[in-house]
């Protein structure tokens, strides 16, 4: 990777990025408060399987379909699995956080003049720009190959997971280290599976987890809460 990718490629994935992740815990408070969550080792244990088990068989195979979208100039692509990404958040936490953290992203990429103005406007066409959509265009406007960027999509969820372990249950800064440190690991064979799954026709995807959507459900009415999802 050239230095000029390696930089927008840190910038697209620092927590300083202004679109909101920091917000939202993804079910991780809830799993807290019912106790399914209590310590480093079962915080670590959430993060690791919702990795694999969520994120891996779904959200990330859609993000390659997407960014193969934005490269090969496909708006119907693009608005097909925009829609159909939304459509596939269980609850209502899920998909407005998608909806605010998509619509953050594709407004900033306007701000900073991120592509032609012809891929900005499409990229702003839509009535709810999901979160994966506006990060598999700026990964491709700002020269990245698909797999770095969903690198650095996946490893921005995780930062964001393992910051909202650290303050909810809560946690050192150290264990929260050891935690990003052992999962990040599992980067490369997630992108890997991500491929495969978004190479088959239809692409292979899997939405079944049970569990994540009834915490995210109850998650709406706790009573105490510090995140937005």
């Amino acid at each position: 990777m050239e230095t000029a990718q390696l930089a927008a490629l840190l910038q697209l994935s620092s927590p300083a990025l202004p679109i909101g992740g920091y917000s939202y815990s993804q079910g991780l408070e809830a799993a807290v408060e019912t106790k399914i969550v209590t310590d480093e080792a079962s915080a670590g244990r959430w993060i690791a399987e919702q990795l694999e088990l969520v994120v891996a068989q779904c959200e990330a195979p859609v993000w390659l379909l997407l960014f193969q979208g934005w490269a090969s100039r496909d708006p119907a692509r693009i608005s097909y699995w925009n829609d159909w990404f939304l459509a596939s958040r269980e609850t209502r936490e899920m998909r407005q956080e998608t909806a605010q953290m998509g619509w953050s992203l594709a407004r900033l990429a306007k701000d900073l003049a991120w592509g032609e103005p012809d891929a900005l406007d499409h990229l702003l066409a839509p009535a709810t720009i999901t979160l994966p959509t506006a990060h598999a265009y700026a990964a491709h406007v700002l020269g990245m190959d698909d797999r770095a960027g969903l690198a650095a999509y996946l490893f921005t969820w995780l930062e964001n997971q393992v910051m909202a372990a650290v303050k909810t249950i809560p946690l050192g800064q150290i264990a929260g280290q050891r935690i990003l440190d052992s999962t990040r690991r599992q980067i490369p064979y997630v992108c890997e599976e991500a491929a495969q799954r978004a190479a088959q026709d239809p692409p292979r995807l899997h939405t079944l987890a049970p569990q994540f959507a009834i915490l995210s459900s109850r998650h709406e009415s706790q009573y105490s809460r510090l995140f937005r999802s």
